[in-house]
């Protein structure tokens, strides 16, 4: 899986780290509080981030990169850069389904 390969992160890790350090807040309010004004901001902070990365994969794609040389470079699946690329963000649970034909289940109308 190319997101638990090694190679950068470090400066990932220093965000995880002080997000250990919210945890281990002893007093609950405080703890509680500092938690609130993390997540009143890191909603806009992801957005920011995930626009830089997909700008980057977009100067990519618009140089023929391929999805997977790309994957590799920002250490993803290929499938995460096809979503970049086709906008998409959320999970495959709320990715619209394809198209069945009238076909796909052998035919008829179910009556037998």
């Amino acid at each position: 899986m190319a997101e638990d390969e090694t190679g950068g992160g470090e400066v990932a890790q220093r965000v995880f780290d002080a997000l250990e350090t919210l945890k281990a807040i002893e007093d609950p309010a405080v703890r509680a509080r500092e938690i609130s004004a993390f997540l009143r901001e890191s909603g806009k902070r992801i957005k920011e981030l995930s626009d830089l990365r997909r700008d980057y994969v977009m100067g990519q794609r618009a140089e023929n990169v391929s999805f997977r040389a790309i994957a590799r470079d920002i250490n993803v699946h290929a499938s995460t850069v096809q979503d970049i690329v086709r906008n998409y963000s959320g999970s495959g649970m709320t990715r619209p389904r394809k198209k069945e034909s009238k076909d796909a289940d052998g035919g008829g109308d179910g009556d037998a």
